[in-house]
């Protein structure tokens, strides 16, 4: 089957790696560890939230998704910067999520926060250079699949 121009395909495999001899025969009887493969790409080692008996040293679905619209913006940016002539040296973001828990649902992600810190050139334009993450927003991939606000609280400093 061939992708429709504009259209990507993206697979990842997610193999349970949790079973410690009896299945899930109990809500304490299993890990929750998984490993997330793609061809070509090393493996993400993966669990749940420690919240919910989670590995704290393997990545959970909510980091992911984290990450994913923080990635997915950062790069966004450099494009749009690369494009409008401002040097981007270093970009730092912490970005943040809160997940709230519903009984009747089990939980979502209500919202994010990204807080990118970037380093521009001196003497490029700062004003465009935080302008240009209202841009980035709009165009990235991931916050246009989401159906929670995504914030972007930059902050712009110049290199050395």
């Amino acid at each position: 089957m061939s992708e429709a121009k504009g259209e990507h395909h993206y697979t990842v495999t997610v193999d349970w790696t949790g079973n410690t001899g009896t299945g899930t025969s109990h809500y304490k009887s299993y890990s929750r560890d998984h490993v997330i493969r793609a061809a070509g790409k090393p493996d993400v080692p993966g669990s749940s939230d420690p919240a919910f008996r989670g590995d704290p040293s393997r990545w959970n679905p909510e980091d992911l998704l984290i990450a994913s619209l923080s990635a997915c913006h950062k790069l966004w940016y450099l494009h749009l910067c690369a494009v409008e002539g401002v040097t981007v040296v270093a970009y730092h973001d912490e970005a943040q999520g809160v997940m709230v828990e519903d009984p009747a649902r089990g939980g979502a992600i209500t919202r994010v926060t990204l807080r990118p810190q970037v380093t521009i050139r001196a003497g490029d334009d700062a004003a465009l250079a935080a302008e240009l993450h209202d841009k980035a927003h709009h165009f990235c991939y991931i916050a246009n699949s989401v159906n929670f606000p995504v914030r972007c609280e930059p902050r712009i400093v110049f290199a050395s």
